[in-house]
């Protein structure tokens, strides 16, 4: 059985670990499985991209920092053999950031980037996550954690049903 956990962060400012939002889907054998969203408080209360997001430090002021948010994400981590996001590089730098900051430990699993599965399979560009998603009919709610983790889901169970396999 694949599993493969797609996740979406959303950040508060240009440090990577100020993760606000966080997004999974679970895609196991190609169905989307499961999917849950968090807000995260980040370890400063500066909030840039409240304009792209809508997030801003009331919204997250009561939430868990990072590490006391890994309780929830870490049993979605178990058992999974790929990482997915929209964009990977970020989503894993900001785990990776967020992972340093609270003093835990790394998370050592291998990407798939959908902008380049999104490119390799359907020959799309560009490549932002709402022209992938309006070409192939995937709702989007952009920049909310939960949809874009979602859409990034969907895009693999769509790879998939081309017979693209990780």
């Amino acid at each position: 059985m694949t599993r493969i956990l797609a996740l979406d962060f959303e950040t508060a400012n240009r440090s990577a670990d100020s993760a606000c939002a966080l997004g999974l889907a679970l895609v196991e054998d190609g169905r989307l499985v499961a999917e849950d969203a968090f807000l995260i408080r980040p370890p400063e209360r500066e909030f840039l991209f409240t304009h792209i997001h809508g997030l801003s430090w009331p919204d997250v002021a009561a939430e868990l920092p990072f590490d006391g948010a890994w309780a929830r994400l870490e049993p979605w981590l178990e058992g999974v053999d790929w990482l997915a996001a929209h964009n990977a590089p970020f989503d894993r730098g900001v785990l990776d950031a967020c992972c340093r900051t609270y003093r835990l430990a790394s998370v050592d699993k291998p990407y798939i980037c959908t902008v380049q599965l999104a490119r390799q399979v359907w020959g799309i560009y560009p490549t932002k996550l709402p022209l992938v998603c309006s070409t192939l009919g995937i709702p989007l709610k952009h920049h909310d954690a939960a949809s874009d983790a979602s859409a990034c889901a969907h895009i693999i169970v769509r790879a998939m049903e081309t017979g693209w396999r990780p």
